[in-house]
Order: C-alpha cells, then sequence, then structure tokens
C-alpha cells in the first residue's frame, strides 16, 4: 500500500542469533514481562525450539520477527502473531518493546502496524486483533493509535500476579485496515 507516511523508522527482520539471545533475556527479566502479562522461565533450548517451530504453527505465540532500527540496526524489540481461537479465524498480535529507553518514540506503533500490514499481505484473514491488560495504558495508545478498534473487555480474562485481570480487546479488518493505510487517511 502506497502512502504519503514517512518511511518507518524500524524494520522487521528474521530473529538471527544474536537477536535470539537477547530477546530471551528480555523474556525472562520478569520487570519486563511480568506487569502485563503472564511470566514464566523456560530454558533457552526450549526457546530456540519454539523460535524454529513457529514458521509451521499457526498457534505459535514464539517471535516471528525481530524490530530493528532503519538508522543503525539497533535491536528494539520483537514481534508476534497467532491463531487467537481454535474456531474463529482471526489472529492476534503481540509487541514486546525489550529496550525501555526506546519506548515512547513511536518504533512499537511502527513495528506492530508493519506485523499487520504483512498479515494482510501474506494470510487470507479478514480480522486482525490484539488483547492487553486494561492496565496496560501504553500498550492501548499503541493500538488505538493504529486505529484498531477498543471492542470490548474480557473480564477476569488473564491470571498474573496471582490476581485475575481484565483485557481489553482490539481490532481491525482487512478494510478497515487498508482505508486506515491509504494516502487519503495519512
Amino acid at each position: 500500500m502506497a502512502t504519503d507516511r514517512a518511511p518507518p523508522r524500524v524494520e522487521l527482520v528474521s530473529i538471527d542469533p544474536d537477536a535470539r539471545e537477547r530477546i530471551f533475556r528480555w523474556y525472562q527479566d520478569p520487570e519486563l514481562v511480568a506487569p502485563f502479562d503472564r511470566y514464566e522461565t523456560e530454558q533457552y533450548s526450549d526457546f530456540l525450539e519454539s523460535l524454529e517451530a513457529a514458521a509451521g504453527d499457526p498457534r505459535s505465540l514464539a517471535p516471528r520477527y525481530a524490530i530493528r532500527k532503519r538508522s543503525d540496526g539497533a535491536l528494539l524489540g520483537c514481534v508476534g502473531h497467532y491463531l487467537a481461537h481454535p474456531v474463529l479465524e482471526f489472529v492476534d498480535v503481540w509487541y514486546v518493546l525489550g529496550v525501555p529507553g526506546e519506548r515512547g518514540h513511536g518504533y512499537g506503533t511502527e513495528a506492530v502496524g508493519l506485523l499487520i500490514d504483512r498479515v494482510y499481505s501474506e494470510y487470507h484473514f479478514e480480522r486482525v486483533g490484539a488483547t492487553c491488560d486494561v492496565e496496560n495504558i501504553g500498550s492501548a495508545r499503541l493500538l488505538e493509535t493504529l486505529g484498531l478498534r477498543r471492542e470490548g473487555t474480557m473480564r477476569s480474562a488473564l491470571f498474573h500476579h496471582g490476581t485475575w485481570h481484565d483485557i481489553y480487546v482490539y481490532g481491525t479488518t482487512r478494510a478497515e485496515w487498508t482505508r486506515l493505510r491509504s494516502p487519503a487517511h495519512s
């Protein structure tokens, strides 16, 4: 889709060996992962197996791409997508910006936008969604900035930190996304 937007400052790239180690460390950091999601430690070998299997498993929660700055190639985080329901046909996207000092600068928004573009160009899905803890203001802002609609709240849907948390459900259809990314909408 051609747009009048400035070129993205980030790119989604395959996860090379150096990125694997850093992303794994981010996954093991409770300060990064645990505030708004489940936190479970795992072995590096299990993490590597999940990365290898992800390409052939649409339900895999493993990272699909690394987020790198175009200007200097710095690794900023990772993104993924997965079939979110065993019967309904839609994909949920997720994202981690692992470098705290790089948050709040729009890199995550650009990366998730690129991921949704990629999902719609490579797959037949008509809907892409995302969820976030209602207390995760930054994540909700990212999704809303991209134009995803808040479709509702799932009460007590995620258990972490010893308590149940409500989550927001967001989504966009292929037609909505095409309109949002069109030059006329810029």
